[in-house]
């Protein structure tokens, strides 16, 4: 027999990782360890189990070519020993043991490794509000909890749902209650938007309203206070403003790395939580690696720590860490932070770093915000990308791109693109000249990612005025804090009509693209004009025309109708 690899955590990193070594080292003796009895399956995919989309659990533990990854697969097909539903209690480092408890007999033992690898994975944070242990609150876990979830719905247990938490699995659970079972769901979130720090305010208000359009009660800026319990069960969710009854809760909340067992071996441990590795994925000890959930990796464009909890993460850096393990140099540099999300029949995607983190990481941030069409303009079935670029003013930096759309591949395709760009350190003039593939049926002839460039490079060079989306809104709620303050509505004019019915003509002018050369005499003078179009592109010509000919402080509402009229507001006319 050849080296004794031993790997503690049997979800993503650790399977991969085993694998691969079994190909790389046919000789070696693989064993996984995992506390579970499940294991190798694809966590990302509980929402689309409990929703329904994935009709069988095992359909998450299956291979493409349909064998179930349970411990005969291992041994058989991958000539892997797994050891499941046992527990690593302690690593002993100078003996290179690792003890075990079996958690079906409480019988205690000792392997012994010459390379042990941690993918441990993460565990759930649970607020630590009274009732939280009660029947029917739940994490969003493991596949047993997403299990008892879906039996506890189709048994016709569940009619009201409260979701805690405006993260990707909350927004993804909130669909999966909602859509097929007709759950009456709702989504608190503490923070003031969903997926806070990880996308911005318009793009979250695209969201928001698009779940509450689709029957989804989200409550921002409230704290659950207490989960209320009748007879050992779930009833309600109380929290500072509401009190929200239920049949179940589940929390979604967060994860933290799971590094007990590598703080408890003396190993370094980053103060994000994750176990500290470097470019091969080898932990201050350098016989024991790690991988996933559990680890703190690079941040490649913020140069930062940081631990990024995704399946497609975790499987990357478990191959890297086979690679090494086995002989054969291979690094891992980090990651941008890359993910999309499905919500009913929209995509949200981000990637890089969003512009309150940038600012909050000492960049001169800005952002470019557009919405485009994903597609050429005259072919059937188009829809609108809206995107937000995030770049640094001084270096001309680019450092993350959000955006939301239709559920389809434009989004995805422009995400990626921009994650392998980010990863190699692009400009605003790199992603000016990103080369995407044309055809009307997938892209327009300038393509979006393009185009937000262009937009970035235009407020950089000081071309463009613009005013953010967010004083644009606080504005719209008071006109009174800015009296010198107009609306130039350079679309169509019936367009303009439900806006100047609504505001009057002192708040909301309307003046159609191609006549302002003609009429521009006919605005006032002493009024600082915000230009609103459709998309933005109208509203900039406008703008610098207005310049050239006197009127010096015009914005450009960014995106324009496009963007307004899906983040949505109390002071918007009714279509």
């Amino acid at each position: 027999m050849g080296k004794k690899i031993v790997i503690v955590g049997g979800v993503a990193a650790g399977p991969k990782a085993a694998c691969r070594l079994k190909r790389l080292m046919p000789d070696a003796e693989v064993t996984v360890i995992d506390q579970d009895n499940l294991i190798s399956y694809g966590g990302c995919g509980i929402p689309y189990y409990v929703s329904g989309d994935v009709s069988d659990e095992k359909e998450l533990r299956s291979t493409s070519f349909h064998m179930v990854r349970d411990e005969y697969f291992f041994e058989k097909a991958k000539g892997v020993k797994t050891l499941t539903s046992t527990r690593a209690l302690a690593i002993d480092r100078q003996k290179k043991t690792v003890q075990l408890e079996d958690l079906k007999t409480g019988t205690r033992s000792e392997i012994a490794y010459d390379t042990l690898m941690l993918a441990t994975g993460s565990k759930p944070v649970m607020p630590p509000i009274p009732g939280n242990d009660a029947a029917g609150v739940f994490t969003v876990t493991d596949l047993h909890k997403a299990i008892a979830i879906k039996d506890m719905i189709a048994k016709g247990k569940v009619g009201k749902a409260v979701v805690i938490g405006g993260g990707a699995i909350g927004i993804e659970m909130a669909e999966a209650l909602t859509d097929l079972w007709g759950i009456e769901t709702s989504l608190v979130e503490f923070m003031d938007q969903l997926l806070p720090r990880i996308i911005d305010w318009p793009m979250a208000a695209i969201l928001t309203k698009h779940l509450r359009d689709h029957n989804v009660a989200v409550y921002l800026k409230e704290a659950a206070e207490e989960i209320v319990v009748k007879d050992g069960k779930v009833a309600a969710v109380r929290t500072g403003k509401r009190t929200l009854d239920a049949d179940m809760v589940l929390m979604a909340v967060g994860v933290r790395p799971n590094t007990q067992l590598a703080k408890d071996a003396g190993l370094l441990v980053a103060a994000s939580g994750g176990i500290v590795v470097n470019e091969r994925m080898q932990t201050s000890d350098p016989d024991i690696y790690a991988a996933g959930d559990c680890v703190d990796i690079i941040n490649l464009v913020s140069g930062k720590r940081f631990v990024a909890p995704f399946g497609s993460m975790a499987n990357r850096e478990g191959r890297v860490a086979a690679d090494n393990i086995a002989g054969i140099p291979s690094v891992f540099r980090g990651g941008v932070g890359s993910f999309i999300v499905k919500a009913f029949e929209l995509s949200l995607g981000a990637v890089g770093l969003s512009l309150d983190r940038a600012r909050a990481e000492g960049f001169d941030a800005d952002c470019s915000l557009s919405a485009p069409s994903d597609r050429a303009h005259f072919f059937p079935g188009q829809s609108i990308l809206c995107l937000e670029l995030v770049f640094d003013k001084r270096t001309r930096k680019v450092l993350g791109l959000q955006g939301t759309g239709a559920v389809n591949d434009a989004l995805s395709a422009r995400i990626d693109a921009a994650a392998v760009a980010l990863a190699a350190g692009a400009t605003i003039d790199d992603f000016a000249n990103i080369e995407m593939a044309y055809s009307p049926p997938f892209s327009p002839a300038i393509d979006p990612i393009n185009a937000a460039a262009y937009i970035a490079d235009n407020l950089c060079d000081k071309r463009m005025a613009q005013i953010s989306m967010e004083d644009f809104y606080q504005w719209m709620a008071d006109p009174s804090s800015h009296p010198d303050w107009q609306v130039l509505d350079v679309r169509y004019a019936k367009e303009a009509v439900p806006f100047i019915e609504r505001f009057g003509t002192s708040l909301w002018t309307s003046l159609p693209y191609d006549q302002v050369r003609d009429r521009y005499r006919e605005l006032p003078s002493d009024k600082k004009f915000l230009v609103f179009c459709n998309a933005g592109s109208r509203s900039f010509e406008i703008q610098l025309f207005l310049a050239s000919v006197g009127f010096k402080d015009c914005r450009v509402v960014p995106g324009g109708f496009n963007i307004v009229r899906r983040m949505g507001a109390d002071w918007l006319p009714v279509s």
